[in-house]
């Protein structure tokens, strides 16, 4: 069982920066993989990106490839995405998720964070 809480959510300009954190619970989290969605009003939950269990591999959607970085942290069972870049575009609510592998699809993870708030201004 893991247990997932997202902070650092807020707004942002056009071009700034922000990092999100997710903290888990539950000792196995060095077994799960770990994914970060996003969600639009009005829109489906999409993927963003992911981080396989050692950390040794990331892969980023489309839209986010070279602006945004996921990492974790095994020992304080954190996991975080680093946010450059930011257009108005990436507007949304973000889910950090874990499940026993890592993929772009939201059914492969078990357990979601309630979401925080991310908004960029132009």
């Amino acid at each position: 069982q893991v247990q997932l809480e997202e902070s650092g959510g807020g707004l942002a300009q056009a071009g700034g920066s922000l990092r999100l954190s997710c903290a888990a619970s539950g000792r196995t989290f060095s077994n799960y993989g770990l994914g970060w969605f996003r969600q639009a009003p009005g829109k489906k939950r999409e993927f963003v990106g992911y981080i396989t269990r050692s950390g040794g591999s990331t892969f980023y959607a489309d839209s986010v490839k070279g602006r945004f970085t996921i990492s974790r942290d095994n020992a304080e069972k954190m996991f975080y995405l680093q946010m450059n870049s930011l257009k108005p575009e990436d507007t949304a609510v973000y889910y950090c998720a874990a499940g026993l592998y890592a993929g772009p699809t939201t059914g492969i993870y078990d357990y979601w964070g309630q979401g925080t708030q991310v908004t960029v201004s132009s």
